[in-house]
């Protein structure tokens, strides 16, 4: 999950963000170098999508049109007018209770800058490419973007009860890496997978498991390299009818042991 306690060591603009972290985009003072980066960044993932990507995430790509540069925040919130979902711009990373707030009300944050050229490849921080390209697309689809709320508005439970850990693997491992099957294949929607060249190759030809939200909450991860398996849902729909059972199957996960990043139990479902 995006969220960390601002830090020196990061890069945005903090000291101008407002208390729920927000900042004015000012997309007209963008620099002409940084709409030439996501350009690039751009046409390297469109030319995967084809092949990799699913259906629902590839429409919403062409339903926002951001080919050309770095998009307009508030523009593209009218595009997202059908599921009530508006972007606002942060620095970067933001604190657990400013992130769910912000998507219990139906407001994604996008980090306002870009990577560097020589970062195109990796970047330890999540960028406005990561942010735009990786999440927003699927913010048009009515299920995933009532889930996205849903998942926002258990946030004070989930920190209430020593549960924001278990929360966070959901996040990670059905936002930021989320499969889906489509006419017999795999294909990807995460945001972590669509957002890097070599994670959209590895994802869709990975070892796979059927999505069990229990499995998913107990399952650590690795932020540092590709994942060593990935979550496969039917549809979107799975995620949000997860919601009204969350805060009980959160509760449990929180009282089980963890399950290792990459392990494959005996139980599993393998497709």
């Amino acid at each position: 999950m995006n969220v960390i306690a601002p830090a020196p060591n990061l890069r945005g603009d903090y000291a101008s963000a407002a208390p729920d972290y927000t900042l004015a985009q000012r997309h007209a003072a963008i620099p002409e170098r940084d709409h030439a980066t996501w350009r690039e960044l751009h046409r390297r993932q469109m030319v995967l999508f084809p092949r990799h990507a699913a259906r629902a995430y590839r429409e919403g790509v062409a339903r926002l049109d951001c080919a050309d540069g770095i998009p307009d925040l508030a523009r593209a919130s009218e595009k997202l007018r059908e599921t009530g979902w508006s972007l606002v711009a942060v620095p970067g990373l933001i604190p657990e209770d400013a992130f769910f707030a912000h998507l219990s009300a139906r407001r994604f944050p996008v980090t306002n800058w870009i990577r560097r050229p020589e970062e195109m490849d990796y970047l330890e921080e999540p960028d406005i490419f990561h942010d735009f390209l990786g999440h927003v697309p699927l913010l048009t689809n009515r299920h995933f973007a009532d889930f996205l709320q849903g998942y926002g508005a258990v946030g004070e439970f989930a920190q209430r009860h020593g549960a924001v850990r278990m929360l966070a693997r959901l996040y990670w491992h059905m936002v930021e890496f989320g499969l889906t099957r489509e006419e017999g294949e795999v294909r990807a929607y995460g945001a972590g997978i669509l957002s890097s060249a070599k994670e959209t190759v590895h994802a869709t030809t990975a070892a796979h498991l059927r999505f069990v939200p229990a499995r998913v909450l107990r399952t650590e991860y690795r932020i540092d390299d590709l994942q060593p398996l990935y979550f496969v849902i039917d549809d979107y729909s799975e995620l949000f009818a997860l919601l009204d059972t969350l805060p009980k199957a959160l509760l449990r996960a929180r009282d089980a042991e963890p399950i290792p990043p990459g392990a494959i139990l005996p139980e599993d479902a393998r497709l």
